[in-house]
């Protein structure tokens, strides 16, 4: 058994205390002058990225993540820090264009290139003690309506039966909050689709590059 995990890092102690659940309300007001303002995006279809970006600048910078058990409003310096934080794990412009792509493929075209590309430079993170960003692929589709849909989780270990092929990663899902059992189990020598522990299925994943923010709190201006 092959096996690697990130030291000092559980869900439960690392990860957000709320679930990924906000009530309806934009990600960002753009000020119109004269007019009101713009609102753009919805909370309500999840911070995931964010969530995810933001625990691990908490862990890297040694600090534990605030104790808040509900989400954050808008207009709060935490909802504001998330918000940025998932716009960067879209990695703009591009990024959605990989999420498409990857939703529009074929599945065995898709779990080819996460268990030949993507879980190995998953692997090198893990093994260097490094966590790993994850976006999963929910949807097949050709509807870019549907790029909501999709996921992200934050990888911080694995274990791996080599003769089977029969892996299993350790994740913090922000969807849910305390849990250290959450894994995603994938064959590798033939696989057929991935599937949460939670008992959500996943048709692929890919690794996400992650840059740390320069500030954990970033003053709200939205």
């Amino acid at each position: 058994m092959a096996s690697a995990r990130v030291p000092g890092f559980l869900p439960s102690t690392c990860g957000f205390r709320f679930a990924n659940v906000f009530r309806p309300q934009p990600l960002i007001r753009v000020p119109l002058a004269g007019l009101g303002s713009v609102r753009i995006g919805d909370a309500s279809r999840g911070l995931c990225g964010g969530m995810v970006f933001a625990a691990r600048d908490y862990f890297e910078r040694g600090c534990p993540p605030p104790a808040d058990g509900e989400p954050p409003e808008h207009g709060s310096p935490l909802f504001g820090y998330l918000v940025r934080r998932l716009f960067q794990s879209f990695h703009l412009p591009w990024g959605p264009l990989r999420y498409y792509r990857w939703m529009a493929a074929p599945d065995d075209v898709l779990l080819r290139h996460t268990v030949r590309r993507e879980w190995p430079r998953v692997r090198r993170e893990l093994d260097a003690g490094r966590l790993a960003a994850l976006g999963l692929i929910r949807p097949r589709s050709r509807n870019p309506l549907r790029l909501g849909e999709n996921h992200q989780v934050l990888a911080y270990g694995y274990g791996l039966d080599e003769p089977s092929g029969s892996l299993l990663i350790a994740i913090y899902d922000p969807n849910y909050p305390g849990r250290d059992d959450v894994t995603l189990a994938l064959s590798l020598r033939e696989p057929d689709g991935l599937l949460s522990v939670t008992g959500e299925p996943f048709r692929g994943f890919f690794h996400t590059g992650y840059r740390p923010a320069r500030n954990l709190l970033w003053p709200s201006r939205i």
